[in-house]
């Protein structure tokens, strides 16, 4: 990630039940709402939350960017075998995690200050979840898109692993990091669009059979259905419109498709 400039300081804006994370005043990093502050807000995070698709019961999840802990709440609350580590570089982050209802650490609970790129190089864990969300004021930052950094959580991550990763498909830079994520993992990426932006969420697995089934994808939905507060069928239902498209076929009445 970057040095932290002006512009990354952040700060909290508040709109009726809406309390946001921002750095600029033009672009929402993370948004709570006060009356349900574990509750997804934003598509992209509901999206973010397919890696579970993939890997139902993850036993250890490791996020790049804490950003207002909407992710870190929500997978703590429902998943709850799960270990969570989130790994934030700017302290002023950090710093408002009671703003944003974030708890305090403990055995299942805790959050790194510092560099995720340097982070993932060094992890001596392996992870079953890597979940990339690290943006600074002007965008992803150079080492979050690097080739080192894609085989480095290819190399981390457990067998049959997911690294679930948030790009803007508005950044001019966006097809050159989608390559470098499809080489990292030799092609085992699967890509769905967010329904409130630009957002493309890419899951990448490592070292297990790829792409999964419809009856996998469709078996898991169905299972985690009433486990979840979002539509799981909806995130579905974009992994196996993906599906199709990469086994050539155009399936009416999926919709969404980037």
């Amino acid at each position: 990630m970057t040095k932290q400039t002006e512009q990354d300081r952040p700060f909290v804006a508040e709109l009726g039940d809406l309390r946001s994370l921002q750095f600029d005043g033009l672009t929402v990093q993370s948004v709570m709402s006060v009356s349900q502050p574990d509750a997804l807000a934003l598509d992209y995070t509901r999206a973010l939350m397919g890696f579970l698709l993939f890997n139902p019961h993850p036993k250890h999840i490791v996020m790049i960017g804490l950003g207002g802990g909407s992710l870190a709440k929500y997978c703590l609350r429902s998943l709850p075998d799960t270990r969570f580590t989130a790994v934030e570089i700017n302290p002023e982050v950090i710093a408002l995690r009671e703003r944003f209802g974030i708890p305090a650490d403990d055995a299942r609970f805790s959050i790194v200050c510092a560099d995720g790129a340097d982070y993932v190089r060094d992890c001596e864990e392996t992870p079953d979840v890597l979940l990339v969300d690290g943006f600074v004021a002007s965008g992803l930052p150079v080492r979050l898109g690097s080739v080192d950094f894609y085989a480095d959580c290819c190399r981390t991550l457990a067998p049959g692993g997911v690294l679930a990763v948030n790009h803007w498909a508005g950044d001019g830079r966006y097809a050159v990091y989608a390559a470098r994520l499809r080489e990292a993992f030799d092609g085992r990426v699967l890509t769905i669009p967010a329904e409130d932006g630009d957002n493309r969420i890419s899951f990448a697995v490592a070292g297990a059979a790829f792409p999964p089934s419809r009856g996998q994808v469709l078996g898991r939905s169905s299972a985690l259905a009433d486990l979840h507060s979002f539509d799981v069928a909806d995130i579905a239902q974009r992994v196996l419109g993906r599906l199709d498209r990469m086994m050539g076929k155009r399936p009416a009445g999926v919709r969404g498709l980037a």
